[in-house]
């Protein structure tokens, strides 16, 4: 199971790996898509997670991770009406979607303590792979100063998220 996380978290960081060229920079349009649909991604798998699970630790992890991803996405979409910029699909938020979709079909074939700590695991390696992400390509390579900062507050957030399935994925072994 850690193989197949491994695995897809290695195949969505070589996914977004080439925009960190400064020739293949993502635009500002660019990247508020693959942010918007990295929320996405994780919202669903908290919809999952809390359509599954039992343990209270787990559903608790998924309702913050339903609620805080929600509100910033919210918070996005309100900034790209206020600059009345159309977030723009490319090759790394429609792969970055794929994979989710393979991932959560794998993840709802799991039950009991086997889906909860499988989907914990997903979630350290998803941040971990958003986080990082967001430090090394999208942050560096928004143009407006707001984008910007909401990445920046979304990288905080996020950063802490990581820990907290950290936390809870020690107390799943």
């Amino acid at each position: 199971m850690k193989t197949l996380i491994a695995a897809a978290g290695a195949a969505c960081l070589m996914l977004i790996a080439p925009l960190a060229s400064a020739a293949d920079a993502p635009s500002d349009p660019q990247i508020a898509h693959i942010a918007y649909s990295a929320g996405v991604i994780d919202v669903e798998a908290a919809k999952l997670a809390l359509s599954k699970t039992t343990n209270a630790d787990v559903k608790a992890f998924a309702e913050s991770m339903q609620k805080d991803h929600e509100a910033v996405n919210d918070m996005a979409l309100a900034l790209v009406k206020k600059l009345n910029v159309t977030p723009e699909d490319n090759a790394t938020s429609q792969a970055l979607a794929k994979v989710a979709e393979d991932k959560r079909a794998e993840l709802a074939k799991l039950d009991g303590a086997a889906f909860d700590k499988a989907y914990i695991e997903n979630e350290v390696a998803y941040h971990k792979q958003v986080n990082g992400a967001l430090e090394t390509v999208l942050i560096p390579s928004a143009q407006n100063a707001e984008l910007k900062g909401l990445l920046e507050t979304g990288l905080k957030l996020f950063q802490g998220h990581e820990q907290h399935a950290e936390y809870v994925a020690a107390g799943l072994k």
